[in-house]
Formats: C-alpha cells, structure tokens, sequence
C-alpha cells in the first residue's frame, strides 16, 4: 500500500510544513515524486510559495490519481503547479541554485527509484538549492530499514551543516511509521523553524502542528546512538 485517503494526511503534511515552516521565505519548491499529489497540496497552503515543479517519472501515476484520488491530485489544477514527466535525478542535476525547497517524495529504494538514495543525489541536492535552501527527502522505516536511515543520513552529514531524521505515524506503512532526511543548507529544522507559519490555514490540518513538527525528532535511544 503506498497511500490511502484514510492516513496519508499524516505523511503528506509532515513531509511538506516540517520544511515549509523552517525555510524563512520558501518561494520556489521542487517535488521530486510525489505522483498523488497530496504533498503538492501541502505546500500550496503556503501563501509564500510562487511556484512548485513536480518531477514525476511515471505520468500514469499522475493520470491515475487524478481519475481515483482527487482530494490529492486537485493541486495539479493550481497554476502555480507544473508537472513534468521526467527522472528526478536527471532533473535536478540540471537546475542548480533554483530552489529554496526540495521535497523527494519517491518510492521504496528499488528499480527507478534507486538512484534517489545514492550520495550522487544528495549531492545533486546541495546543487539544486539556494543559500540556505532546506531539502526533506522519504527515508524509509527506523525499524524496517535502520541500515538504509543510517546510510542517507550519513549522506546529508558530509554534505549539509544542517541535517536530521524525523519521523511520522503513517497505519497503513509496514511498521506504522516513515521517516524523512533533512539536508539544511542552514536552517534549523528544530531550534529555528517557525512555530506560527501555519496559524492561517491550521483547521484544515489533520495531523501537523508545532508541538508535533518538534516530537518528530525525538528518537528511540537505539536509533540516536546509530544516527550521531
């Protein structure tokens, strides 16, 4: 299962207002995946952002979606949205210094999807964003994939002066969780993020609040050890 109408509010608001909120003036936003649209959805709630590329390889996922979840695919309805069907990777290796926010909102660590877990595009990352651009990228499970958490936030430590692991509780996930990589080219997703950044919109939040965006970083003992 990779995403019901019952729970994803829970990954979708996390993966987008935990950056959103840290990012002083977040105008130009890259979703690499995202396909269903829901993370799109969350960051058009910000009055700020001008503009979100959305890089999706498979454009069925998109055609899809809008035909059988259109609570999440109606953002691709916004101008402000432009879709392309193309490799993430490749996409962002073309584009540097264009974005203050990038989203990597992919599939599991298999088939197309592989080469968004390799340090060449954490790299590709670092290249893509703006002075004191803020990347979040899908991570995998604490529990499922301790290995794999380790290893991307061991890309984002040689490569940021910012970085972190933050987790959320998704039900219809193996192991009910999923958690997200912080690459930060300076901003602080923990001690500097902006507590009142979605005051204007938070009774269309299901899940996401400041006391919720600052838990998620808090990690069972065994995993701090592992990530530090």
């Amino acid at each position: 299962v990779m995403c019901t109408e019952w729970d994803e509010s829970s990954y979708h608001e996390m993966i987008a207002h935990v950056p959103l909120s840290t990012h002083p003036a977040p105008r130009d936003v890259l979703i690499i995946g995202g396909g269903d649209g829901g993370t799109a959805r969350e960051v058009l709630k910000h009055d700020s952002v001008r503009r979100i590329d959305l890089c999706e390889i498979d454009p069925d996922v998109v055609r899809l979606c809008r035909a059988h979840l259109p609570s999440l695919a109606s953002s691709f309805d916004d101008p402000r949205v432009t879709v392309y069907a193309e490799d993430g990777a490749a996409f962002i290796a073309a584009r540097p210094d264009e974005y203050d926010v990038i989203i990597v909102d992919s599939s599991d660590p298999i088939g197309p999807a592989q080469v968004l877990f390799s340090k060449e595009f954490y790299t590709a990352l670092r290249s893509g964003l703006r002075e004191n651009g803020i990347a979040v990228t899908q991570s995998e499970s604490i529990f499922y994939h301790e290995d794999t958490v380790a290893r991307l936030v061991g890309y984002a430590r040689s490569l940021f002066p910012v970085w972190g692991y933050y987790t959320t509780m998704v039900p219809t996930y193996p192991s009910g969780t999923i958690g997200f990589t912080v690459c930060s080219k300076g901003p602080d997703p923990v001690a500097g993020f902006d507590a009142g950044r979605t005051t204007a919109f938070a009774e269309k939040l299901a899940y996401y609040t400041p006391g919720m965006h600052s838990a998620a970083f808090c990690l069972p003992a065994r995993v701090e050890r592992r990530l530090s």
